[in-house]
């Protein structure tokens, strides 16, 4: 039978008013007990919203890269044994696009892709910018959309026309508040017509910004500006999410099929698949907030430490009284209880304090940083129910030891 059992409800109420009073009467001491617990529950519940935040953020950022998005990026090129990078080989062509979106149903979309760095003048200003050469269905492929005109049209794509879509952070740099539909910026001192705004995004995976950028015909990139005959990657979006694998395999095939690579020689492009990306971030993410609360989880165990330290000292201290109540009357049960009671009380108050300054801190870190925080009931629950779990598991020996003594020896304590 458990500890509340063998007490009749009166004696019950009667011991936790005794293990309270107890506690108020070294209420210096019970705050400074519990106060390892407070830094412990407050730092788990900063580091895990952190945690969560950083997750967030991270996840939110892989999305809007597109949906269902795979990217074949030609290369890499190995130079003497050096990897040139993604992009840097001249493999991928407009044909091979053209092969995977025609030999592949489960692709629903293409975009061939080149880019380049440019100087951008218009409005009297001017700005280095990224010229990407796309094409129409990239704006569907990245799940982007346009706060103001149009996206070029494939006839633009066919005549290689002079027209370009602006992101919002070069458009800011180069016309401010003024909108830029239809006004004319100049790339390289080849003159465009703008045509749309593209709505923000902000940062993406790797921390480049977004919207600092230019998208035109890929026709019009390789024609007038890089001279280029092979295109940089090329950007898939698959019908299926649940297909994404297979088309993959299918795409890999194709274009070993139409580079006429032999069985032992490796890919001379690279596939970047999205879905792969999330979860690797998810994992990675994972073990970061595992870690975080790992380590803040080891202030708790010192606070545990703490509180039977405390318990065992006030056992000690109240050797005569705890013989008093024996000899009174007063069942080991109830005598185990009150001071198993006491250990719980501080370790949950603390944790209630600890909660609420975790808490305080995360949103302080969110505001002061700029860092995105996420504070989850889960690790509210966690939180206590830990404290709890201390309380009760630091607690039973000091009130297992109270409970065992002697009477005759506790009243002759000095």
């Amino acid at each position: 039978m458990n500890l509340l059992a063998q007490l009749a409800p009166a004696r019950l109420w009667l011991t936790i008013g005794v293990a309270f009073r107890a506690l108020r009467r070294n209420s210096l001491r019970s705050a400074l007990t519990a106060l390892g617990i407070i830094i412990g529950v407050s730092s788990v519940v900063a580091m895990v919203a952190i945690g969560n935040g950083a997750q967030a953020s991270i996840t939110a950022k892989v999305a809007a890269l597109g949906q269902n998005l795979l990217t074949v990026f030609s290369g890499p090129r190995r130079t003497g044994g050096v990897n040139s990078g993604l992009g840097s080989a001249s493999t991928l062509t407009i044909a091979d696009a053209d092969a995977l979106q025609r030999e592949i149903p489960g692709i629903a979309a293409v975009s061939p892709e080149v880019t380049t760095a440019a100087q951008l003048v218009a409005n009297g200003r001017n700005w280095s910018s990224t010229v990407a050469g796309e094409s129409p269905e990239y704006l569907a492929i990245r799940n982007w959309k346009l706060t103001a005109g149009s996206m070029f049209t494939e006839r633009d794509v066919r005549s290689a026309a002079r027209v370009a879509v602006i992101g919002s952070k070069a458009a800011h740099e180069l016309f401010g508040p003024i909108n830029p539909v239809g006004m004319n910026v100049r790339v390289r001192n080849i003159p465009f017509v703008i045509i749309g705004l593209l709505e923000s995004k902000g940062a993406g995976v790797g921390g480049q910004n977004q919207d600092d950028r230019i998208l035109i015909p890929y026709t019009t990139a390789m024609r007038r500006l890089t001279g280029d005959r092979y295109l940089r990657s090329i950007n898939l979006q698959v019908r299926d999410a649940a297909a994404i694998e297979s088309v993959q395999q299918q795409v890999t095939l194709l274009l070993r099929q139409r580079h006429r690579l032999p069985p032992d020689q490796e890919d001379d492009f690279n596939i970047f698949n999205q879905k792969d990306v999330a979860a690797t971030v998810d994992s990675v993410t994972s073990v970061i907030k595992l870690l975080l609360g790992s380590v803040s989880g080891i202030s708790l165990v010192v606070g545990g430490i703490g509180i039977m330290n405390i318990m065992l000292v006030s056992v000690t201290e109240r050797t005569r009284e705890i013989g008093l109540r024996i000899a009174v009357g007063a069942q080991p049960a109830a005598i185990r209880l009150q001071f198993l009671l006491e250990a719980v009380a501080l370790s949950l108050s603390g944790g209630l304090v600890g909660v609420i300054l975790g808490i305080v801190i995360s949103q302080l870190i969110g505001r002061v940083s700029g860092f995105v925080v996420a504070i989850s009931p889960e690790s509210i629950a966690l939180a206590f129910g830990v404290s709890f779990a201390i309380g009760a598991f630091f607690g039973f020996y000091p009130a297992r030891r109270a409970a065992a003594l002697d009477p005759i020896e506790a009243l002759r304590y000095e």
